[in-house]
Formats: structure tokens, sequence, C-alpha cells
């Protein structure tokens, strides 16, 4: 997305803290801070008008070494090569400090769907998937939903690869409707392990999460369903926000009748009348226990970082924090809990639902749950043992295990030929 710096370089450079601690190798360093496999593609869409638009589109796939690469989708004005990478990486450590056996990689169209029919954006979602085909497959690299595409979006990527390998092909691409095989719990997955964490965070802390006063910003999937599930948890939710800003009600804000009016309609949160309207930047720094950024990257930056009241802070979204707002919190006492652990919940039911996809043997919602809390608590504890035992912040612990992890898998393997 076109920031005044590189989102890439900023991934860069966590990577470059986390292997001073290792130590690694400067060779395996490199081969870590570059992605493995970059394709653009430029392809024409027959518009419903008759004229022809080009669109440029990205895969990027980061590193293999612990399984196939893993990574969603993106169709936004903003996508470029650089967010791109950075993403892919992120991903990389994400299903690393999971545990889960895949490797990163993300993928985009720079586009603005508001603009394009329904019959337009299933077009360019088959021409792009097409343009991609050498790369992607259940083995080698798997698809998922991200900013601008959703589960009927995967229905078409999995047809047009199903089409083209002549059977259908459901462990492609995840994040599928459950009539194409996908998975129980998965819309909600992101959502519901950035609670898991949140919950864990409180208790390293010491605080009752029922007393909690809570702002999200981000209303689309994976901050409707935190908020919801915080409310449900007895949280109290104070702030929330889309794309055009936000609400503000320091008694509480009926999160349920919002996810119902509101959730994904881009905008719609502000006609809620009974609450006082913020900017997204005001949000950010309105008085809460608990900050869960769920929007896009760099949100909290060296200029607002010092202006943020909560003293706790999940990432929903990927790459919120910059690294020199995460200096300024550190030095505050607030405690980040990162993307790369914070929103793991979405990929390891995506890697759930992979499983069951591939063996044709569907679980009911109840056993994803359990098995992603599951998981996501271990991903916690673990995460917290190396904060303490290094004596860091989280964000540079969830990284030393992830980035340990890929680097014992790459040197397991050896360097071909």
């Amino acid at each position: 997305m076109s920031h005044q710096f590189s989102v890439y370089e900023m991934a860069r450079q966590q990577l470059a803290v986390a292997a001073e601690y290792l130590d690694l190798d400067e060779g395996l360093h490199q081969v870590l801070a570059s992605p493995m496999r970059q394709l653009i593609v430029h392809f024409p869409v027959v518009l419903d008008n008759g004229e022809v638009q080009v669109f440029e589109g990205y895969r990027v796939q980061h590193n293999s070494a612990r399984g196939p690469t893993k990574g969603g989708i993106r169709y936004h004005p903003d996508v470029d090569l650089d967010d791109t990478n950075a993403l892919a990486m992120w991903m990389t450590w994400k299903c690393a400090v999971a545990n889960i056996p895949y490797g990163g990689a993300k993928g985009g169209v720079r586009v603005d769907t508001k603009q394009l029919s329904k019959r337009e954006l299933e077009k360019l979602t088959r021409r792009y998937i097409t343009e991609i085909n050498s790369m992607v497959g259940e083995r080698s690299d798997i698809p998922a939903p991200d900013i601008g595409t959703n589960a009927q979006v995967m229905a078409w990527v999995m047809d047009t690869l199903s089409m083209q390998q002549g059977h259908t092909v459901p462990g492609v691409v995840t994040g599928k409707p459950l009539e194409l095989g996908g998975s129980e719990g998965r819309v909600e997955a992101t959502g519901r392990g950035v609670i898991v964490a949140a919950h864990e965070a409180c208790k390293g802390l010491n605080i009752d999460f029922t007393k909690n006063k809570v702002v999200v910003q981000g209303f689309g999937n994976v901050g409707a369903v935190a908020a919801k599930l915080a409310e449900e948890s007895g949280a109290t939710v104070v702030g929330v926000s889309d794309a055009l800003g936000g609400i503000y009600n320091p008694k509480g804000l009926p999160i349920r009748e919002l996810v119902d009016r509101f959730a994904g309609r881009e905008g719609g949160i502000r006609d809620f009348r009974d609450a006082e309207q913020v900017s997204n930047s005001e949000l950010l720094e309105l008085p809460c226990d608990l900050l869960i950024p769920a929007a896009i990257s760099a949100q909290i930056t060296e200029s607002n970082a010092d202006k943020i009241k909560a003293k706790l802070i999940v990432e929903g979204a990927n790459g919120p924090c910059t690294p020199a707002a995460d200096h300024i919190l550190d030095g505050k006492g607030v405690l980040v809990v990162p993307d790369i652990l914070a929103n793991a919940g979405g990929v390891v039911v995506s890697y759930f639902e992979w499983v069951q996809d591939l063996q044709n043997f569907f679980w009911e919602e109840d056993e994803v749950n359990q098995k992603l809390t599951k998981i996501m608590r271990q991903s916690y504890a673990s995460v917290e043992n190396v904060m303490r035992a290094h004596k860091t912040d989280m964000r540079t612990a969830a990284l030393i295990i992830g980035v340990k992890r890929v680097a014992d898998a790459t040197i397991r393997r050896g360097i071909f030929p």
C-alpha cells in the first residue's frame, strides 16, 4: 500500500532483529530475507460495457522449507509488489509460530472492486488465477481470502483450477463456502484467534477480561468477529470503525446489533446514531484497556504511538504497528501481541480445511474451535516463554520462534544441488 515507507523494508528489519538474537549465518539470513518466487501478471478483462481493461496482479512465494506455501489473495487499489513481499514473509513466520506445515505466500490484484459488477469480478478472478496457475496447487501453493475477497471469490478460484485439471480439486484453496469443501468455523477463525490471544494476554497481565474497555479498528471479517466475541466474553466494546471512520460510546456499543446491520458495509457504521462519531486516527487514541487494530498495515506509527492509551494491543491486521511505534509502546509498558501470533487463527483453520479436503472427511464446528483454541494457547505460551527468557518484547519473541523453525528446516534440508 502507498505508505511513506516500505512495508517490505519493515518486515526485513523485523527479520534482522530476530537474526541477531539467533546469531544466524549471513547466507541463511539472505535466504530468509528474499522471496523464493515472484510473479507479476498483466491481464485483460472485458467489462460489461464491452471495453477491455488491463489489470496488474501478483503472487509471491516467500519460503517453502516447511511445506507448501499458503497465503491470501487481496483485491485493493493499493496492492503492490512491496506489500505482497512483506505479507508473504509474515505468513512464513506466522505458520511457523503456529507450528503448522506451511510456508508463506501472498497474492493480489490492484483493483477497486466497488467499480466492478459481480460478473466482472468473476471474470477478473478466473483470469487472474489462470495467469498464476503455474504456481498454485493443493501441494504447492494454496490461496485463501484476504481484503477485498471472500468465500465466493474462493469458489471461483477452485472452479477455475478444477476445470483446468479436469476434476474437482477442493484442496487447492481455503476459505471456500461449506458446500464446496469449506470448513466450519473458518469465517470466524481469525477474529476468534485474536480474542483467544487477548484472553491469554490478560491472564499474563493479571487483568480480568470482563473489566476491559475495548476499541476495534476495522469492522470487516476480523474486526467484527473480534468485537462480537469480546462482547460475548463480558468485555465492553466502546469504539469501532470501518474505512470511512468510527463511532465511540464510553458506556459501550451494542455490537451484535452493529454486526447485523453494518458488518461489511463500508461507511455504514457511521449511520449508528447513539454514539459519537470519530475519525480512524482519533479512534486509536480513545481511552480503553484493549486496542485491536484489525484494518490495514502501518496505522500505529511514530507520530501517534505516544497518544495510545490502551495497555494491551492485539494485532488483528498484518503489520499495523511500525518498528518505531513498537519502540515507543515498549517504552510505555504497553504489551503488543504481534500479528504473526495474534491473527494466526485464520491460517490455522485454513490448514484444518485443507486437511479435511485432502481426506474428504469433515469436522464439526465445536471440534474446529477447540483445536484452534488449543493451538493458539500453545503458540501464545511458547512466545511468552521466549519473551521472558530473552527479556524482549513479544514481537521479537514470536519472530525468534518463527525464524528459528524456518532456519532449522532450511539447514536440515540443505541447499540444492
